[in-house]
């Protein structure tokens, strides 16, 4: 089982990503989701990541559930039982439905098999997919 820090026992740095993550979504630092309490062993590994992730879900072009959705099937290839539960939450919160939950579903298996098929026939790239 790994080692978690809860938030009373964080060094400072910790304690200041945490704090900023906990504002950001206005929750008691003490009740900071698991990955963080993992991260805060290693404070300038925690930094790094809390500002790639904040960068990465600032507003932008992409909705907050597009990305969501993004990360969820990221995770699902990745096969991370922790960010499946937790993006596929915070997908919900943003709106995702049970219909588009199956939807969704249904592309990221179809993406599945659809690469395992190109790379088992070893496909070439078709000239006209080339930089896209």
């Amino acid at each position: 089982m790994p080692r978690l820090v809860e938030y009373e026992d964080m060094a400072p740095r910790a304690k200041a990503v945490v704090d900023g993550i906990a504002a950001a979504r206005g929750i008691d630092p003490a009740t900071i989701n698991n990955v963080w309490k993992a991260l805060a062993r290693d404070p300038g590994v925690m930094e790094q990541f809390a500002a790639e992730m904040k960068a990465a879900f600032a507003p932008g072009k992409l909705d907050s559930l597009t990305k969501e959705l993004i990360y969820l099937a990221i995770s699902i290839a990745n096969q991370c039982e922790y960010c499946i539960a937790s993006h596929g939450t915070m997908a919900r919160n943003k709106g995702m439905t049970d219909e588009m939950h199956e939807e969704f579903m249904r592309v990221v298996l179809a993406a599945q098999k659809g690469n395992k098929i190109a790379m088992a026939y070893r496909v070439p790239v078709d000239p006209a997919f080339d930089g896209a």
